[in-house]
């Protein structure tokens, strides 16, 4: 992305290269080591809130998922399962063995196969505005119609002409996203409705939907994940109670699936590390202590 890079105090950035193209990530902070991915139509700078709050107590990493923010972009490679490789690549790269994690929105999902695949390296995970690989058929089709944006972005070629020819509609999704009280920074605004809106990161937002559309939906309509070995790495998972998108659903019945799992509702949307980040922080805090 040949545009400036948006300017946070404290933080560094890095290129990392690995699995056939270049990575980049914001670091900021002290301590033990935790690695942030940011929901599609954002990037590293969504956790620009967050980071002052952590900072203190953590070495922060905050990754740009391949072709979104200053990540390259390929023509391949944007299924759950290959998003979760790059992060460990990277993770690797880093010499991070083991970190904690936070993930928001479209990446909860990879986090959850993060956690699922190789539990080793992560001690704890908050997943924030994302739903859980063990929803039933029932669960899917009740809130399937929060969902409904999807369809103009996840088909080849027709989702990238409209990310890239109309940002409008990134811009209201933002702003809806965010809840009717906050007011957005004009400046912070126009920085992800572009980034989305270029060729990359258009084509990184159209594939990721595109690859859960003919796989991970599948699996979740099937039950696959309801049927394999329980997940072990201490989890949170925070919603908005306002959130049009993400319903975490009850911990209730899931003990089957995941061995240490907790559901906070707290107030706010979809976006809680942009309108709420004192509450994620604490909640990071409390859960990785």
């Amino acid at each position: 992305m040949n545009r400036p890079m948006p300017e946070v105090r404290g933080v560094a950035h890095r290129l990392i290269d690995t699995r056939g193209t270049r990575f980049h990530v914001a670091q900021a902070g002290d301590g033990e080591p935790v690695v942030l991915l940011h929901g599609l139509a954002q990037h590293w700078y969504a956790w620009r809130r967050v980071l002052p709050e952590l900072a203190a107590s953590y070495r922060l990493y905050c990754v740009d998922l391949r072709g979104c923010g200053w990540s390259e972009g390929t023509r391949r490679g944007y299924s759950t399962r290959d998003q979760a490789a790059d992060i460990l690549a990277v993770m690797d790269a880093l010499g991070l063995e083991s970190v904690r994690l936070i993930a928001h929105g479209d990446s909860a999902w990879i986090g959850f196969m993060l956690c699922r695949t190789a539990p080793e390296r992560f001690g704890a995970y908050l997943a924030l505005n994302g739903s859980h690989p063990w929803a039933t058929r029932g669960t899917l089709l009740r809130h399937a119609w929060r969902f409904w944006f999807t369809a103009l972005w996840e088909y080849p070629i027709a989702g990238r002409v409209v990310l890239r020819r109309f940002p409008a509609f990134t811009r209201a999704l933002l702003r809806m996203w965010s809840g009717r009280a906050y007011r957005w920074d004009d400046a912070v605004l126009r920085e992800f409705v572009l980034a989305s809106a270029t060729p990359a990161q258009a084509h990184a937002i159209q594939q990721t939907m595109w690859q859960y559309v003919i796989n991970d939906i599948p699996a979740l309509v099937t039950g696959h994940w309801r049927r394999s070995e329980p997940m072990t790495v201490p989890t949170l998972m925070i919603g908005g109670e306002l959130d049009p998108v993400s319903r975490p659903g009850s911990a209730e019945d899931l003990t089957a699936h995941a061995t240490d799992l907790r559901i906070e509702i707290v107030p706010g949307a979809h976006l809680l590390h942009e309108t709420a980040p004192r509450i994620v922080a604490a909640a990071a805090r409390d859960h990785f202590e």
